[in-house]
C-alpha cells in the first residue's frame, strides 16, 4: 500500500468519478463495469442497467457469481471469473457459507465448494429445473452440507453454497415460464484447483466503486475483511473522503481529483433511471451515496426495492414500474422539485426503460 500518495477529496468528487467510471455517457457498447458483471435481481433489471449505459446483453451470460447472486458476464470471461472467485483458502470458503443451517458443513472450507461444484458438473448435462438440480446435488454432497426443510419435507443443500458453487460447476442460469432453469455452459471449463486472479476483482471494485476500504470490498465479495486484506494491492493511493480513509489505484488519482471539472463538461444534464441492484448502487459505502438514512433505507430494501433517479451524480428520487398489458406505467417519486429540463430528460429515459422491458408504450407519472 503506497504511503507516498495521500490526497483529500470531497464526496462530490467521488460521485462524479464513479459516474464517469460507470459509462453513463453511453460512449461504449461494452462499459468497463462489466468487469464486475451486472446483477440481475430482480430478473430483467440487468437489461435496464445496461440500457442506462447504452449497452445490451448481447454476448453476455447469466450465471450465479458474486455472493451467489445472478449476474450477467461476458461469456469469454467466465473461466477467468471462476478462477478469481474460487475461495483463496478454507477461511475464505467458510466465511462465504457460514450460516446457521450448515455450521458444521461450513467448516469443510474449500472442500465444500469442490464437492458441490463436481456435483453440478455431474448433474447438469442438459437444461434442468432448479429444483431438480437442487435435489440431485443435495443427494450427492456430504450430509453436513444439507439441512432438513420442513416446508418441503426434504433434505436440502444450503442455498448459499448451492448458488455460489454453480459457476464453478460450469452452470448457467436462465428463466423459462417464470421458473429458473440451469444448463451447462458452452465452455465447460474444469472445476478450479486454486484461486487465480482474486486480487484483480479487488482492483475492479476499487476502479468502479472506489475509493473504498477492505471491509467494503469484503462485503461485496461476501467474505471477511481479513481475506481481502491479504489480497490488498501494494500500489494503492490513500484517499481521505470527508475525513474517512479509503484507497484507490494510483492510476485513477488524476481522474478522481479532476472529476468534478470534467464532469461539468461531459455529463452536464445527465439523467438516468437506474434499476434496483444497478452496479452504481452496489457500492458498500451507502451513506456516501445517499446521506439521508430514511431515503437510503427505502432504496436498499431487502426485498422489493425501487429503482433510482440519477441526476448528474446525485440520486434525486426513486421510481417503480408496473406493466399494464403492453403498456408500462412508470412512476417517479423525486426527493425535491425537478426542473423542466430534468422532467423532459426523464421522459426520454422512461422510453429507454420501456424499450428494454419490451413494452409497446410507456405512461410516465410524477408522484
Amino acid at each position: 500500500m503506497s504511503s507516498a500518495q495521500r490526497i483529500e477529496v470531497r464526496r462530490e468528487q467521488v460521485l462524479a468519478h464513479r459516474v464517469a467510471a460507470h459509462g453513463f455517457d453511453r460512449a461504449s457498447a461494452a462499459p468497463g463495469v462489466l468487469e464486475l458483471g451486472v446483477q440481475d435481481t430482480p430478473y430483467g433489471s440487468a437489461r435496464l442497467a445496461l440500457a442506462a449505459r447504452g449497452a445490451s446483453a448481447e454476448g453476455l451470460e447469466l450465471v450465479w457469481s458474486f455472493r451467489g447472486a445472478p449476474h450477467l458476464h461476458r461469456r469469454a470471461s467466465l473461466p477467468r471469473l471462476a478462477a478469481a472467485l474460487w475461495p483463496v483458502g478454507d477461511a475464505d470458503a467458510t466465511a462465504r457459507i457460514d450460516t446457521a443451517v450448515i455450521k458444521d458443513g461450513a467448516r469443510l472450507g474449500v472442500e465444500a465448494f469442490r464437492v458441490t461444484a463436481e456435483a453440478f458438473r455431474d448433474t447438469v448435462t442438459a437444461p434442468m429445473a432448479k429444483g431438480e438440480v437442487s435435489t440431485a446435488v443435495s443427494a450427492a454432497v456430504p450430509p453436513a452440507l444439507t439441512y432438513w426443510c420442513d416446508r418441503c419435507g426434504a433434505q436440502h443443500i444450503s442455498g448459499l453454497l448451492f448458488q455460489q458453487a454453480g459457476l464453478f460447476g460450469a452452470t448457467g442460469v436462465g428463466v423459462e415460464g417464470g421458473r429458473t432453469v440451469l444448463a451447462p455452459l458452452e465452455q465447460r471449463f474444469p472445476v478450479p484447483v486454486e484461486a487465480s486472479g482474486a486480487a484483480g476483482l479487488v482492483r475492479a471494485y476499487l476502479r468502479h466503486l472506489g475509493p473504498a476500504t477492505p471491509a467494503e470490498v469484503a462485503k461485496y465479495l461476501g467474505t471477511k475483511p481479513a481475506v481481502v486484506k491479504a489480497l490488498w494491492p501494494d500500489d494503492l493511493a490513500e484517499v481521505q473522503v470527508e475525513g474517512r480513509t479509503s484507497w484507490l489505484p494510483e492510476p485513477g488519482l488524476d481522474a478522481l481529483v479532476s472529476a468534478e471539472s470534467e464532469f461539468a463538461e461531459k455529463f452536464r444534464g445527465l439523467v438516468r433511471l437506474l434499476p434496483p441492484g444497478d452496479p452504481f448502487l452496489q457500492a458498500r459505502d451507502r451513506g456516501l451515496l445517499v446521506p439521508d438514512k430514511d431515503r437510503a433505507k427505502e432504496i436498499w430494501r431487502a426485498i422489493g426495492g425501487p429503482g433510482v433517479l440519477l441526476t448528474g451524480s446525485e440520486i434525486t428520487g426513486t421510481w417503480r414500474a408496473k406493466a399494464a398489458g403492453r403498456r408500462l406505467d412508470l412512476t417517479v417519486t423525486p426527493f425535491g422539485p425537478l426542473s423542466a429540463a430534468v422532467r423532459k430528460a426523464v421522459e426520454a429515459e422512461a422510453d429507454t426503460v420501456a424499450s428494454a422491458r419490451g413494452a409497446g408504450d410507456v405512461r410516465l407519472l410524477f408522484a
